[in-house]
């Protein structure tokens, strides 16, 4: 533990130093950092070095859709940044006497995941420099050789600004106890990945932003579009086979619809099992760990559907890109409804909306409260009964999930790999974090003429109904 300490402290150190170094930058020019890390995180040559060392090293997902990833992310990212400011005075309320100064937090620890090792950091760091911080990544253990190439490249774009390079360091043999020292000794911890990283964060003494856990679940109606419904939901499950928290793990279906939607996923490659396969593939995806507890089996996580098929010996066609169960919603709780990170869907029908909603509460509560959910219609209605009464954080309509939740050039979103959600998901915040969760805020406050409302102003309503 002695050790653990004295590494964790010496990248602190440096941090630390780097960082006093740019706390006095302007505007502009820690603008230009966040433009020099975002160029080496996005040139064609570095982003393919990325995805496919990310592939290699995890065995998760595929190259293409991760150069895509970053492409998305480190644009969007870059562009979220350069839209606000982080620097000196950033607001000014002149009727009430308010203006307020952004100073930085310090040194960040961000606790980054398996499943999106090079995409995650690149976004971090774009939102914890924009406020004039430094950053130290820990990485999963299974993505340090990840974490090391991502970070290589951004400290070149330090070093093309002239900024120093320790505003962005990682842990370079991560492990438990190096990462909870990482979390004890920083400012501020930023943990994206499992439950148990959020949990660690959360108790580490230090304040933290942490991450829910995923498990979108999207409405197709009757009156949906399911050509394009299908399409979207399809190309977002499948993105690196299924590596994002905001892949859609369950489609309700309304039963006018059901028939064409499962044709639809058809076209596309996916797969529909019978009863018999769908028992089999069961068995498959969730299998007892090491301590005996039935769990989602890691050889299914982020790999291809036909590789998931092999391996619970079930013969699917060739070039089938995702596999399919048609499930109903019982008295009792089943895995089919939890988070599978994997290209497998599980289709629910309905009748009434009333019961598509239930369906959605009942799946979101069994795993991934306060995350996200979706629908395809256009019907405002039903868009209205759903941002009213369930505890989700977003809700995406007509929207592919994987690419809406943390924002894209199609929606107002704010860019990140990091979604907050809520109370309901064990977090402190709803909001998608971004350069405005690294910030502290100087609050200055000029006197004016006191304004004290009349007490007749206050309850005379309250007097007349209920009396004094």
């Amino acid at each position: 533990m002695a050790d653990c300490r004295q590494t964790i402290h010496e990248l602190v150190a440096r941090a630390r130093v780097a960082q006093k170094q740019v706390e006095d930058y302007s505007q502009e020019r820690i603008d230009d950092v966040c433009r020099g890390i975002a160029w080496q995180t996005y040139k064609d040559d570095n982003i393919a070095v990325c995805a496919e060392t990310a592939c290699e090293e995890t065995g998760m997902g595929n190259v293409q859709d991760k150069i895509t990833k970053h492409k998305v992310k480190v644009l969007g990212g870059l562009r979220e940044s350069l839209g606000g400011t982080s620097v000196g005075l950033i607001e000014d309320d002149r009727e009430a006497g308010i203006r307020k100064y952004a100073k930085p937090v310090g040194v960040v620890g961000a606790l980054t995941p398996v499943t999106n090792p090079t995409a995650t950091p690149a976004s971090n760091a774009l939102a914890i420099l924009k406020g004039r911080n430094a950053v130290i990544f820990g990485p999963h253990p299974r993505a340090k050789e990840s974490a090391r190439v991502v970070c290589h490249f951004m400290r070149q774009g330090l070093r093309q600004v002239g900024a120093p390079e320790d505003l962005i360091q990682h842990i370079a043999k991560p492990s438990l106890d190096l990462s909870q020292e990482l979390m004890r000794q920083v400012d501020l911890v930023l943990a994206t990945g499992g439950q148990g990283v959020v949990r660690a964060a959360y108790s580490s003494g230090t304040p933290a932003y942490g991450v829910g856990a995923g498990n979108p679940v999207v409405i197709i109606a009757e009156d949906a579009d399911v050509d394009d419904a299908v399409r979207k939901i399809f190309a977002s499950k499948t993105f690196d086979y299924a590596t994002s928290c905001s892949s859609e793990n369950s489609v309700v279906v309304h039963n006018d619809v059901w028939g064409r939607t499962v044709d639809a996923f058809g076209s596309h490659g996916a797969y529909m099992c019978n009863a018999e396969e769908k028992a089999t593939l069961e068995k498959w995806l969730w299998v007892p760990n090491k301590r005996g507890k039935v769990a989602l089996n890691p050889k299914v996580v982020a790999v291809s559907a036909e590789r998931i098929a092999a391996g619970a010996g079930i013969s699917v066609p060739q070039g089938t890109t995702m596999l399919m169960v048609a499930c109903k919603k019982g008295t009792s709780p089943n895995r089919w409804m939890g988070e599978k990170l994997s290209p497998v869907m599980a289709l629910w029908p309905y009748n009434t909306f009333a019961e598509a909603v239930d369906t959605v509460r009942t799946l979101t509560e069994y795993a991934g409260q306060g995350h996200s959910c979706g629908i395809h219609t256009f019907n405002g209605g039903y868009v209205e009964t759903l941002a009213v009464s369930l505890k989700t954080s977003r809700l995406m309509v007509r929207q592919a999930m994987a690419p809406a939740n943390g924002g894209n050039f199609f929606n107002g979103m704010p860019s990140t790999t990091s979604l907050g959600c809520g109370t309901w998901g064990g977090n402190s915040t709803t909001e998608n974090i971004h350069w405005k969760h690294f910030i502290n805020v100087t609050w200055v406050s000029e006197p004016f003429e006191p304004v004290k409302p009349a007490d007749e102003e206050m309850w005379g309503r309250f007097w007349k109904t209920y009396g004094k």
